[in-house]
Order: structure tokens, then sequence, then C-alpha cells
């Protein structure tokens, strides 16, 4: 979600670039935008090397580049990097985690103000979830599988965990064991419900409520399926999630929609609608003016009802997508692997308004701030829009 004004709407590989700043290494982190600065994060081609980048915004240019660390990047699909967890900033330093789940904080002018490498973390298909940062915390889901085990994907285990770390430092804070989960990929989101601040958080199996501040968790829901890749989002009193691959699982593969307020299980007493047509796997939701907006890999739009899951439209974009969409200004802004960005307005029927292609593949979420999109591919950093 983006409070931007004014977006760009129209572009082409020639049309409307402010600038194109190659990207020197790999990863599908998203472009991350604060004042006049935009940092992303790679590794060499081999996950060894880990480094945090700086750019210009308004010129695109590179201002600093930081190797942050060498790693052991273990296991990754081919579909993913050793840098797909998108940093984030606090205006003072910017913090990033890579696919061994070592974590790193870069000062503005690109020196290394700590690295945590204590933790061990193994996933067969390698990390894709994101960190959050919650007051001096940064908050990061480790959703992992056994690594004794070759199926450790659709097995549940006991040893996945939210870790929070001090931000200031990048010393343990708290950790919150998952309990029985499987593996997923999300990044958490914080909330405030009825006054009470709320970290919401999912895996593999289960959605659960935690205490920010001291990990302890408020509720929690049944919520089958393994693979757990699209975030949850929060609106209209309600959290929603989806439960992606229901390997052996056949009550799995829905969108629910679970009501705020309660305490303990609320599996059953909480569920307020559940959906399982053309869901996404992959993208995140967006829930904006009182309707739900999911794009499945194929390229299937659904607009939903918030507070009921009726469906009030559907329609079939060029795909495939592994993005997560973002609104701004009442567009929805959707962005395809092969480049191609469509945006949709957010009424109650289906407005497709503009289609633009940028003739790169793409996986990385867009960015918008101050009049620009800035859009990662898998060579450049692509600065959409005006000055």
């Amino acid at each position: 979600m983006s409070s931007e004004k004014g977006a760009p709407v129209t572009w082409s590989e020639t049309e409307h670039i402010a600038w194109k700043t190659p990207v020197p290494y790999a990863g599908w982190s998203s472009p991350i935008v604060f004042g006049d600065r935009v940092f992303v994060t790679g590794t060499t081609r081999d996950g060894v090397s880990c480094h945090i980048i700086c750019l210009d915004r308004r010129t695109g240019k590179i201002l600093w580049d930081t190797e942050v660390f060498l790693q052991s990047p273990g296991t990754c699909d081919g579909r993913n990097s050793h840098a797909t967890s998108t940093p984030v900033t606090d205006g003072e330093r910017v913090y990033a985690f890579f696919s061994s789940g070592s974590a790193a904080a870069v000062t503005y002018d690109g020196k290394v103000a700590w690295t945590n490498r204590s933790i061990k973390f193994h996933v067969v298909y390698g990390m894709a979830s994101s960190p959050m940062q919650y007051r001096d915390l940064l908050i990061m889901n480790f959703d992992g599988t056994d690594p004794r085990t070759d199926d450790g994907h659709t097995r549940a285990w006991d040893k996945s965990y939210v870790l929070a770390l001090d931000k200031a430092t990048g010393k343990e804070k708290w950790k919150a064991m998952r309990g029985m989960s499987r593996v997923a990929y999300t990044t958490p989101i914080a909330i405030d419900s009825r006054g009470t601040p709320q970290l919401i958080t999912c895996a593999g199996d289960v959605v659960q409520g935690l205490n920010p501040i001291t990990g302890e968790k408020i509720w929690w829901a049944t919520h089958r399926g393994e693979g757990l890749v699209p975030s949850p989002v929060s609106g209209d009193g309600m959290v929603f999630a989806t439960s992606a691959f229901p390997t052996s699982v056949p009550e799995g593969e829905a969108v629910r929609a679970f009501r705020l307020g309660g305490q303990g299980d609320v599996t059953k007493s909480h569920l307020a609608w559940s959906h399982s047509k053309d869901m996404s796997k992959i993208p995140s939701l967006v829930c904006a003016n009182h309707a739900l907006f999911q794009i499945n890999e194929s390229g299937v739009l659904t607009c939903l009802k918030s507070n009921t899951g009726e469906v009030l439209w559907r329609e079939r974009l060029r795909g495939p997508f592994g993005a997560s969409p973002v609104w701004a200004d009442g567009r929805i802004y959707l962005l395809s692997e092969k480049g191609r960005t469509t945006v949709v307005e957010d009424g109650p029927q289906s407005k497709a308004v503009a289609e633009n292609d940028l003739g790169e593949k793409c996986c990385a979420s867009p960015a918008i701030s101050q009049g620009k999109i800035f859009i990662r591919s898998e060579k450049h950093l692509f600065a959409i829009g005006g000055q």
C-alpha cells in the first residue's frame, strides 16, 4: 500500500524512464526508498559475497556498494535467489538478511554497523522472508525445514520461530517458537487491534497474533498448507491469509479471513469466510477500499468483498506473476515476470487502464516514492516517472 498521489500510469522501455542503472549483483529483493536514497541488496552469482547498494534517487548513480559479509549460501531453488529478503531502513541504518539467515546493518554512509552471524537457518528452496521494523526491533520469520530430511518442506516440525533483534546492536531481544508448523516464506505485519498492537505472522499450518514487544502469543488459528509464500494482510477488522500449497491436505488451498479481537485458539470462533478459487500461491494480496485483490501465478486477478469473500469480479491478465501487487491512488500495479505492468482501477468493476512493458524478467515487487515507480529487473533498476 502506498500513500503516493499521481504515480505514473504509462511507460515503456524507452518512454517515461527517468533512469536505468545496471545492478551488479543477483537478487530478487525489492528496492526500498528513503528520502533521496534507494537501497537494494544482492550477492555474487555463487551466493557467497553479500552486498547492500545505495543509489541516488534522482540520478540512479550508485553512491556506495558495501560487502557486509561472506556466507555459506546453502540450498536455493532456481526461481529464488540468495538475496530475496527485502531490506528495511529507519533513516539511520539499512538492515538486511541473506539466504544463510545472517543479518547486517549498514550506516547511511555505507559502513557496516553490525552483523549477526549466529543464526543457523535451512530451508529447502532458500530464504524468501523479509524483515520488518517495530520500534527498536528488527523482526524476522524463520520458518525453515529439517536439514536431516529430504522432504522437510512437507513435514511439520517444532523448530521454526519468529525472531526479534535489537536494531542498535543486532543482538536477540526475543524468540517466539511456532509450535508444530511447516515451511513458509512470509513477512510479518504490525497492526492495531482495538488499541492493542499485534504482530501478525503466518507459517505453514498456522496464522498467529503476537505481542510485538515480547513475542508472547495472543491468538492463533490452524491454517493448513505448506510452502506458504504470500504474506498476511489486514483491513476492515480482519486478517487475511492464504494457505498456499496443500500437499496431502484436503482442506487446504484457501484464502481465509479471521476477525481480530480473539484470544487463544480462534480457528473456528473467528473465521469469517474462506475462498478457494483461483487463489494466489506466491504474490501477496492487497486490501483497499473494502475489497481484497489477489493475482495468482497464471494471471487470474480476483476482486473479493473483504467482509464476506463474495467475488465482485474476475479478470485474466498476461502472466506469469511472482511479484506482489502494489496499490496507490486508487490503482493496482501488477508486475509480471515478463516485465509487464498492468495498471487496474480498484473499483467495483474490472477496468485495466494501461499495460506497460520493460522487456526484462522481473520478480521483485515495485516501490513507489516521490512521483516515481522503482522496478528491479534481472539486470537493472528502473526509475519510472518525472523528476
